[in-house]
């Protein structure tokens, strides 16, 4: 299982881009996703992870739904909700499903990025066994 990822779900690729030009000197790596099925598939695989949720007239209550229940499903994980600026009237709704942030623009993703980094820095080290510990240790970095 991965220690933290940012996961964004969106048809475009818009929304992603941005974000690694906003998260270039993080050095994180962005994965993507083009349905809410793939994204949920790869928050499972990192139950700790970020998700960025682009919201299209079309998916709004099946988007909105699942995020009612991501807190309870994957407590650790937090998500934000991006989408075009004619629905920007979504942003009460996404945040009581849970959304932590709310972005109409691609442009004006600094505190997005800020809070990516905040939450994938304050996850726990991954538990580790004896011997993968005693092996990283090793001069050599246990390559």
């Amino acid at each position: 299982m991965d220690h933290g990822r940012l996961i964004v779900c969106e048809r475009s690729g818009q929304w992603a881009a941005a974000l690694r030009r906003e998260l270039a000197d993080a050095g994180l790596r962005v994965w993507e996703t083009r349905s809410l099925a793939d994204a949920w598939e790869a928050l499972a695989a990192t139950p700790a992870a970020f998700l960025v949720l682009e919201l299209l007239g079309a998916n709004a209550e099946p988007l909105l739904g699942r995020m009612a229940w991501l807190g309870r499903d994957f407590p650790r994980s937090r998500a934000a909700v991006v989408a075009s600026r004619r629905l920007a009237a979504y942003e009460s709704l996404a945040r009581e499903a849970g959304a932590v942030h709310f972005a109409c623009s691609l442009r004006h993703l600094a505190p997005l990025a800020r809070m990516i980094v905040r939450h994938l820095a304050e996850l726990p080290p991954p538990q580790q066994t004896l011997l993968e510990r005693i092996w990283a240790s090793l001069p050599w970095g246990g390559d």
